[in-house]
């Protein structure tokens, strides 16, 4: 729920329909809505214009952000440090956590806004017994988006509102038609990373990596290929082995041999573990649980939650699923679960 004392509210526009409608439900809801979008390494002029266009329909002040300082160094960096390093990096969750909300409260403290809206599927709760800020799944399970925002504080969780979050994709289109947006509907959603398209992405890697060939082999040692970088792969993949007798899938990234050992099984034990390890845990409560907790984690976005217990020492963490867990790759993050409570993530470390 919406508090009586929130008037003016700082909203994140990417141009994009989720956060065009989370901007006209705040406006409509009564608050005074003022748009942000962020200006980062590669940006798209044509979304700041829709972005643009939308607050001058709502009569909405609108502002955009020079981030590409701290896009650069805390995201690009990190997402090439992941891949020098052979790991498979997860962009959105650092973006998030310490570029989009960072830089959306830092605005809003400079201006003496004191809360902060996006267009992400996702709601938050107050627990009236412990007086901490939950983060919960969106209403659309299809489209929830906790998992993205697993590395938030409470600090800020107390101070963000997510408006989509009761909502379905379906009615956000509605909604959209009902203002005048329906635009939206004939604009195919990007499924690219913010800074680089698919398509352009292994060039990019070679220029800012370099080229590092290597052999593709399987199981026994036995060469099958050649691969130009094992920045290019991570477990699981199928696409762009190019050797024959596939499809073959990547089982392990050998880094101190530089090769790629694939496997032509759909279900090779080889892809499968139980037993996985975190570093860098974060639990949004701020206090990590003591001894063992069940909870239902996974360990990509797109996959369905699995039984698991987690156990914490330290900095790290370890997840035991009840069924083993296919193609866990490091440097992605595991997120868990408690029913629709988010209780925070851990990058794997296998």
């Amino acid at each position: 729920m919406i508090q009586k004392n929130k008037k003016t509210v700082l909203v994140g526009l990417s141009g994009g329909v989720d956060s065009s409608v989370a901007l006209a439900i705040l406006k409509k809801q009564g608050l005074k809505p003022i748009g942000v979008s962020f200006r980062h390494s590669v940006c798209s002029e044509n979304n700041f214009a829709i972005a643009k266009k939308i607050c001058q329909k709502l009569k909405v002040p609108y502002h955009i952000i020079d981030a590409r300082l701290d896009f650069n160094e805390k995201v690009i960096g990190y997402f090439l440090s992941e891949l020098k390093d052979n790991r498979t990096p997860s962009p959105c969750l650092i973006c998030n956590r310490f570029v989009k909300f960072q830089g959306l409260f830092d605005f809003a403290r400079a201006e003496g806004i004191e809360y902060v809206a996006t267009g992400h599927y996702a709601r938050i709760k107050k627990n009236g017994k412990t007086g901490e800020y939950e983060l919960l799944k969106g209403v659309d399970k299809t489209k929830d988006q906790s998992y993205f925002l697993s590395l938030l504080e409470q600090e800020q969780l107390g101070k963000i509102i997510f408006p989509l979050g009761e909502y379905t994709k379906k009615e956000v289109y509605q909604i959209a038609a009902q203002e005048g947006f329906k635009f939206f509907s004939e604009i195919k959603q990007s499924q690219d990373l913010c800074f680089v398209g698919k398509k352009a992405l292994p060039f990019y890697l070679d220029e800012k990596i370099g080229v590092q060939p290597g052999d593709i082999v399987d199981k026994k040692g036995n060469v099958l290929g050649r691969h130009k970088g094992l920045f290019h792969y991570t477990i699981g993949q199928r696409k762009g082995i190019n050797v024959s007798g596939g499809p073959w899938r990547v089982v392990d990234l050998d880094k101190k041999k530089n090769r790629i050992i694939i496997t032509n099984k759909e279900n090779d034990p080889a892809l499968f573990r139980k037993t996985i390890s975190l570093a860098r845990c974060h639990f949004i409560s701020g206090v990590k649980p003591k001894g063992e907790i069940k909870v239902m984690a996974k360990i990509r976005f797109n996959q369905k939650a699995s039984r698991a217990r987690l156990s914490v020492v330290g900095n790290k963490a370890k997840l035991i699923f009840e069924k083993p867990q296919k193609a866990a790759t490091p440097g992605q993050f595991a997120v868990f679960y408690k029913g629709n409570v988010c209780l925070g993530g851990g990058a794997i470390n296998l």
